[in-house]
């Protein structure tokens, strides 16, 4: 009986052992796999923010850029439909919430912004073409 009882606890600890070693390996995996989920995913956000921030930042200048150029031109007086194209893209840029990542409507507004680049290329006659060249860290147009 002493046997019998001596194998039952050594069968026992073998498959206790093997669900706590299956334990402790999910346990230490899940960690290890948050760790670098994170890292990943810092790597990602980093990256993307710096391409929507390219993008806008060239909506910025080149809205406030031909601002300035419809200002001064001297030949003919520019269209009111243009510059009030112009500071609604302005305007919009400005409002963008540059700082908050987790806002509801980022995408939504940015969508917002480029279909009005659009219409001020439409109305100034330049094709709207913004690219970023996935090759290089550069801008092309």
């Amino acid at each position: 009986m002493a046997a019998a009882a001596s194998a039952s606890d050594m069968f026992d600890a073998i498959v206790m052992a093997e669900e706590r070693f299956h334990g402790e390996g999910y346990q230490e995996g899940y960690a290890e796999g948050s760790h670098v989920g994170v890292i990943e995913g810092s790597r990602y956000g980093t990256l993307h923010g710096a391409k929507i921030g390219s993008e806008i930042g060239y909506y910025l200048g080149f809205a406030l850029t031909w601002q300035r150029l419809l200002h001064r031109s001297a030949e003919e007086k520019p269209s009111k439909k243009k510059i009030k194209a112009l500071e609604s893209l302005i305007g919009m840029i400005q409002k963008y919430p540059f700082e908050d990542p987790i806002y509801d409507k980022l995408h939504e507004d940015l969508e917002k912004i480029r279909g009005k680049f659009k219409q001020v290329c439409s109305l100034l006659n330049i094709q709207s073409d913004f690219r970023i060249n996935p090759e290089r860290s550069a801008l092309t147009f």
